[in-house]
């Protein structure tokens, strides 16, 4: 360790002989690199929106800026790898949940769904500007919906050609891979071998295929092996999602599924995962629905929750999963996040709402109320529905990176998950600060350098001289991650600066509105596409 970091001071006095052409010096820090090594005492030069050097500067090096950052540390901006931020980067180009916990980069196109078009959404996202870098996925789910629609049946061979087209397309244009939703419409129709023939036309453009396995519950063994399966067939790099164990009947088995991973990596397959640090998930309503239940459009949806015998089989389907597979007690796991037709009981449970609405608790009654809440718009929602154990096994294994799975948050709209406030800031003030159970150089690699080798970033996610001034300096004593489930509006704190391609775009712990981020490209991207 002591090498590498004489190396990089030597590196540092060569690169800053130059010293009047630097932009920002940072100033007494305490520098982790982001590869894991030994925090070190040192400076830092950007110049022209990179790093010009890192280690010991002159004492007379000089620049228009210079911030002391004694008592804090240094770190590569964090890289959140699961985001779904299409239509809100547009909307809020600051993203300032993101930039206040130290996001510099943020990658959308998850569990799915994308942009249709991957080159006018970054063409009008460069016109709009934004603070954090951003990069995206080819969603298999947009890209299926334009081809067949939301229908249950296996693509034709046109139809199998047509989604490939759109795969290269999006690949040409940028995209970092392929990934899939198999829990939404219309993911959750196709079968594997579909997924395969579209994940081997992304390994042709060097892409990586990410997915939102088919089950994170019951089945989740069965759906870890199709996403190796894919892995297998293709030889394309595979990234499992939010990796989690959703099923009480299966909590503790999270040494099985890592030992599955690990055992495919023996093999000489390529898998990886992430996580967020949370014991609770987010996302729609309409997930709680069975499969069937959801074919065709929203209108069919509607038709089939106003047969009655329809409506039946729904809830003794959606008994039988949770209640006798699962082992759910009630619903109460389950809480309203944004219900836009009725926002008073935003915060509430299924259970409470079973009461309220049926003036019951039984389990017709609580599932009456999802669809009540369907037939109404539906809603987004947080289902508490891990154990910390396994939450916490999995943070731990060093083959985890860290993402929110999380949009654009703006205070006061609804009562989202506070994963998207608060994530990283949770990675270091609970998981290293607090509790000990990771350790800070550890934390950081796995927000830094790791999800910028695993999607091809190859000048971020690095203090090291020529990669691109991606930037944070935290207070570790002060980091809080401050966003809770009944208050969740609130930004993470500590972060004191946090510094895009050079330019602060947190000053002070103040956010400039400053948006120097730019489009990262995978490496199919073509002149073409530019």
């Amino acid at each position: 360790m002591r090498v590498l970091t004489l190396v990089t001071a030597f590196c540092a006095a060569a690169a800053f002989s130059q010293a009047q052409d630097c932009d920002l010096i940072i100033r007494n820090g305490r520098i982790i690199d982001g590869a894991g090594n030994p925090w070190f005492y040192g400076d830092v030069a950007v110049a022209g929106g990179r790093i010009a050097a890192v280690g010991t500067l002159d004492p007379g090096a000089a620049a228009p800026r210079v911030i002391d950052a004694q008592g804090h540390y240094i770190a590569p901006g964090f890289i959140d790898v699961h985001t779904h931020c299409e239509d809100d980067l547009l909307r809020h180009p600051d993203a300032e949940n993101f930039i206040r916990m130290g996001v510099t980069t943020i990658i959308m196109g998850n569990c799915g769904s994308s942009y249709p078009r991957l080159a006018d959404a970054f063409t009008s996202q460069a016109v709009k500007g934004a603070s954090p870098n951003y990069a995206s996925l080819a969603g298999h789910n947009t890209i299926r919906q334009k081809i067949m629609g939301n229908v249950n049946g296996n693509p034709s061979t046109t139809e199998i050609a047509a989604m490939k087209d759109l795969v290269g397309q999006a690949m040409r244009d940028g995209a970092v891979g392929l990934s899939t939703g198999l829990i939404y419409t219309p993911g959750i129709f196709a079968k594997t071998p579909e997924i395969v023939a579209l994940a081997a036309e992304a390994k042709k453009y060097g892409g990586i295929y990410a997915t939102h396995m088919r089950s994170e519950g019951n089945n989740i063994f069965e759906a870890i092996n199709e996403a190796i399966t894919v892995g297998r067939e293709t030889s394309i790099p595979v990234h499992i999602s939010h990796f989690k164990i959703v099923s009480p009947k299966h909590f503790g088995e999270s040494t099985r599924t890592i030992q599955m991973i690990e055992d495919a990596r023996r093999g000489g397959l390529d898998v990886t995962a992430d996580q967020y640090l949370y014991t609770a998930s987010s996302t729609g309503i309409t997930m709680m629905l069975p499969d069937w239940a959801l074919e065709g459009t929203s209108s069919a949806l509607l038709a089939r929750l106003r047969d009655p015998v329809m409506r039946k089989k729904m809830i003794d389907d959606m008994i039988a999963e949770r209640r006798d597979k699962a082992g759910r007690k009630d619903l109460s796991y389950a809480r309203v996040a944004n219900f836009r037709a009725d926002a008073s009981i935003n915060g509430m449970n299924l259970l409470d709402l079973a009461r309220k609405w049926r003036g019951s608790e039984s389990w017709e009654a609580q599932n009456e109320v999802i669809l009540d809440i369907v037939t109404s718009g539906g809603a987004s929602m947080v289902y508490h529905s891990m154990s910390a154990e396994d939450v916490r096994r999995i943070a731990q294994w060093p083959l985890t990176m860290f993402g929110s799975d999380s949009g654009v948050r703006v205070p006061g709209e609804g009562m989202p998950h506070p994963r998207g406030y608060g994530n990283c800031a949770r990675a270091l003030a609970h998981f290293v600060r607090d509790t000990g159970l990771l350790r800070l150089e550890d934390a950081v690699r796995k927000m830094t350098s790791y999800p910028a080798q695993r999607f091809g970033f190859h000048d971020r996610g690095l203090l090291r001289p020529g990669c691109a001034a991606d930037i944070v300096i935290f207070d570790l004593a002060r980091v809080s991650d401050n966003s809770t489930f009944d208050k969740p509006h609130a930004y993470a704190s500590g972060f004191t600066h946090v510094i895009v391609n050079g330019v602060p775009v947190i000053d002070d712990e103040r956010a400039t509105g400053q948006r120097p981020g730019k489009p990262l490209y995978g490496r199919g991207r073509t002149s073409q596409s530019r």
